[in-house]
């Protein structure tokens, strides 16, 4: 059992003491029931969603570069299938789309 301890705490690298009113207790605890996990997991989720990672940003760069290649096409595009009917209306739309969803971010 202690080679499993260990190796966990190779993989975390930190142990936190975390006090909590009853009332967050029970949502939490709730959670985890809920979800088959266990409150650490639900409260390191919880986390995971409140702040962003370096793997959130770059998936959020990546976007934004997806955004500048579709201004690109855009831009390029054969616009011969009339207005608001082709391909450069869709990814017109598509392009508005991504960059809405970026800025709720």
């Amino acid at each position: 059992m202690w080679h499993v301890y260990a190796h966990i705490m190779s993989v975390m690298g930190r142990r936190l003491q975390l006090l909590l009113d009853q009332e967050r207790y029970d949502r939490v605890a709730a959670e985890a029931q809920r979800s088959g996990r266990s409150v650490a997991a639900v409260i390191r989720e919880a986390i995971d969603l409140r702040f962003e990672s370096s793997h959130r940003e770059r998936r959020a760069a990546a976007a934004a570069n997806l955004v500048r290649l579709a201004a690109l096409a855009r831009a390029r595009a054969d616009d011969s299938s009339g207005p608001g009917e082709g391909s450069v209306a869709l990814d017109e739309a598509y392009a508005a789309e991504l960059e809405r969803k970026l800025a709720t971010r």
